[in-house]
């Protein structure tokens, strides 16, 4: 029997109205989200199911806090603290799959080798606010993690590597990935070498400091190495610029002659045998140095102004090596000098009768200040100071580049022996 007009209509509108629920259920899950730009919510330890909708909502990452609280509470959602982001229009199925997935966003940072702690505290300082750093760093429980409990602070005391970091992270958590990973993949490598575990770290970073040729390295601690046995101070240019960096002058700049002079328990010019802590983070090829030093009867290096060192025994074959440094760096200044004042011809450019000046590579003021910390000066950068720069003394560099190479060297006198104090051991 046909049915009426009326009952077809009723059975169509029945149907429609089942199937609306159905239809909104599915573009509210799988529909395109209200969110315009990328977004980033962070999910920190302790946080609720609640919490997070709200959040959501807030954000403008869904449209529903309810309706994601109901699909959270029926998929038994277990939340992972992280870092999440979420792309535009991300429907409400992408989002919960983010959460459920746990696909926590992370930042790399690196911590290079030879960094030193204002180095570490720049590049981490997204993640751990300053003054929060500076309270770790001295946190004799991070010390301890680390395998040295009596070290005054982490310097040193973090592994030279590539970190992955979210900014859910607390702060005391970014540090301790830091000391472990030291404490895994350093710490058993400072066995067995000629002086103590932490003695033998300090020592790797003033080599560090020193030069990154490898293959110098171990000549750098042979010399470190027979002054501490002679009682010789170390005279251990890089320690007089920790010290000024721990009194607040935290200019990156070559040594200056007051930071030579200056009395200070870091300063190997002023005391006698290695400072306190590490100045730095050490290379394992540094760590190797500084656990077999080189043999030999060298107690003097200085630089040759080409990129590596000379090394002498007597204070004779120094003062000649100094010599030579002088004269390659004179003439690498008259090198720069004329390649500077070098006229070329532009004749788009140059009025009748006149020269140009063209400015080449001298006219760039590039510094070859080893380590991070010549890496992190603003461009351009002039030292205060300039033209004043501490001799280079019998041990370490006398001119990281021809920018300091106006001041003249000294012919050096042996230095008096004294004590060596008892260093730091393990």
């Amino acid at each position: 029997m046909a049915r009426s007009p009326v009952s077809l209509r009723l059975f169509v509108a029945t149907l429609v109205l089942a199937t609306l629920p159905v239809l909104g259920g599915w573009w509210a899950w799988k529909g395109q989200g209200p969110l315009q730009l990328e977004a980033t919510v962070l999910v920190k330890k302790g946080t609720s199911i609640n919490q997070v909708a709200e959040q959501l909502e807030r954000e403008g990452v869904i449209r529903s806090a309810s309706l994601f609280k109901l699909w959270a509470r029926a998929r038994k959602l277990q939340l992972i603290r992280g870092e999440y982001t979420f792309t535009p229009q991300a429907s409400l199925s992408d989002v919960a799959g983010k959460l459920r997935r746990a696909e926590i966003h992370f930042t790399q940072v690196s911590i290079p080798e030879g960094a030193h702690a204002w180095s570490v505290q720049k590049r981490l300082k997204d993640f751990v606010p300053e003054v929060v750093f500076w309270t770790l760093w001295k946190s004799p429980r991070l010390a301890r993690t680390a395998g040295f409990e009596k070290a005054e602070s982490l310097e040193g005391l973090i592994a030279p590597a590539t970190y992955k970091l979210h900014h859910a992270m607390e702060p005391e958590e970014v540090m301790l990935q830091l000391v472990e990973a030291f404490r895994d993949q350093v710490r058993p490598k400072l066995e067995g070498g000629a002086l103590p575990p932490y003695e033998t770290l300090i020592l790797a970073s003033l080599v560090e400091k020193e030069t990154k040729l490898v293959e110098e390295q171990p000549k750098v601690a042979g010399v470190y190495k027979k002054r501490l046995d002679l009682g010789m101070r170390l005279q251990c240019d890089p320690t007089s610029l920790y010290a000024r960096w721990l009194l607040g002058d935290l200019r990156f700049t070559a040594p200056l002659i007051e930071d030579i002079r200056r009395s200070h328990r870091f300063n190997t010019y002023a005391v006698s045998g290695l400072p306190p802590t590490p100045i730095a983070v050490p290379s394992p090829a540094a760590i190797a140095a500084a656990k077999e030093p080189a043999t030999g009867k060298d107690l003097y290096f200085v630089a040759t102004g080409k990129g590596g060192h000379s090394f002498a025994p007597s204070l004779r074959d120094h003062n000649r090596n100094v010599g030579v440094y002088r004269q390659e760096i004179a003439r690498q200044k008259k090198v720069a000098r004329g390649r500077e004042l070098k006229a070329t011809p532009d004749d788009a450019a140059m009025k009748p009768g006149g020269m140009h000046r063209k400015e080449g590579p001298a006219g760039q003021r590039g510094s070859l200040f080893k380590g991070p910390d010549a890496a992190e000066r603003p461009p351009g950068f002039i030292p205060s100071g300039e033209g004043r720069r501490a001799s280079r003394c019998s041990v370490t560099l006398v001119a990281r580049s021809t920018r300091y190479a106006s001041t003249r060297v000294p012919r050096l006198t042996r230095p008096a022996p004294l004590a060596r104090p008892r260093g730091v051991s393990s």
